[in-house]
């Protein structure tokens, strides 16, 4: 009944909205109404690109100044990640000095020869001088950034498996991510998604039969020596996923069907991470949030919220379904002696068959 008196009156008032807008029609209708501007109209339309050209730069002034914490990305924690941040920099300067220059031209282009009664406007037909100008610059600049672009891209993706690379898997399915270690041989064993056997809790479809895949440890927790490189092969188990490590500027899709692949080498551990000025505010702000909002929690006779530590993590980023939102793995990079100790606690893949 709510619903249906609810669209009654929308109804009504659709229907006095149109019988107002007749009413003024019918007002106006002696009125002498042009679509010409006027001088006037000209005038005040010129005054406002340059109010809007004012309100522009204000606003990025302040911008910089409330929130512009420079440098804008300087806690990367991989080998190539200053790299990917020198690239981003760059960028973000030639598009803040083009757009500082063109919004200035076009507001006071609009505003200088606004339309005047008795003014006829000058045009060229061409310029082939200015025509060269504004072509050949962007292809240089453009040039430039993709040649630099391409040439971080190559380097990046350029991993070289050695002796000392570790190789791990990261299997992403609804809405979960595992990591699969390579075991002392460093050889990933075959698998396949439809060898997947829920029930001898083969959980990622490894080929019991492989020799490689017996020593092969599956864990829901990403630790990485520090200092070491790491090749990972990527899998998904139904939809498009996408393995996404911000810290370490590294970003992969998992396609079902193909494996695919990203490396990079950590550089800073959790534990140093977590000592930076950067992640110390970033910490103390959550957790101010936490307590405040655990005041309400408490009142109500609830569970506080838990104080936020901060840890690297593994998120996807494509949007792969209702709780894509939660799909994340924590990431611990830590010394090589602490990750040999923690994988050796680990359980084979042999061992985790149920017979």
């Amino acid at each position: 009944m709510t619903a249906l008196l609810t669209i009654i009156v929308l109804v009504f008032i659709l229907v006095a909205i149109w019988q107002m807008v007749k009413i003024f029609d019918l007002a106006q209708a002696k009125i002498e109404n042009t679509q010409v501007a006027t001088d006037k109209d000209n005038t005040v339309n010129a005054y406002l690109m340059m109010a809007f050209l004012v309100f522009i730069y204000a606003i990025t002034i302040y911008s910089f100044i409330k929130w512009g914490d420079l440098p804008l990305m300087s806690n990367s924690a991989s080998a190539h990640g200053p790299t990917i941040d020198n690239l981003m920099v760059i960028l973000m300067i030639i598009i803040f000095i083009v757009q500082t220059i063109t919004q200035f031209l076009l507001h006071y282009f609009a505003f200088k020869y606004k339309g005047e009664k008795g003014k006829k406007a000058l045009f060229f037909a061409d310029n082939n001088k200015l025509e060269a100008i504004w072509t050949i610059i962007p292809v240089i600049v453009l040039a430039g950034l993709i040649i630099y672009g391409l040439n971080t891209w190559i380097n990046i993706m350029g991993v070289e498996e050695t002796e000392d690379t570790l190789v791990v898997e990261l299997y992403a399915q609804q809405y979960n991510w595992k990591a699969r270690y390579a075991g002392a041989d460093n050889t990933l064993g075959k698998a396949n998604v439809r060898l997947i056997d829920i029930d001898r809790a083969n959980i990622l479809g490894l080929d019991e039969a492989d020799p490689n895949a017996q020593d092969d440890i599956i864990t829901t927790e990403l630790h990485l020596p520090v200092g070491r490189p790491v090749l990972f092969k990527m899998r998904s188990q139904d939809v498009l996923h996408s393995a996404y490590m911000p810290h370490f500027r590294a970003q992969m899709n998992c396609v079902p069907g193909m494996v695919t692949q990203f490396g990079f080498t950590p550089t800073v551990t959790t534990a140093d991470m977590r000592q930076t000025p950067q992640i110390i505010k970033k910490v103390k702000n959550i957790n101010e949030i936490r307590a405040e909002n655990s005041k309400e929690l408490l009142a109500k006779g609830e569970e506080p919220l838990e104080p936020y530590e901060f840890d690297y993590l593994l998120l996807c980023n494509k949007i792969c379904g209702k709780s894509h939102y939660n799909m994340q793995m924590k990431i611990i990079v830590e010394t090589q002696e602490e990750f040999d100790a923690w994988l050796s606690e680990q359980k084979e893949f042999k061992n985790s068959l149920i017979n």
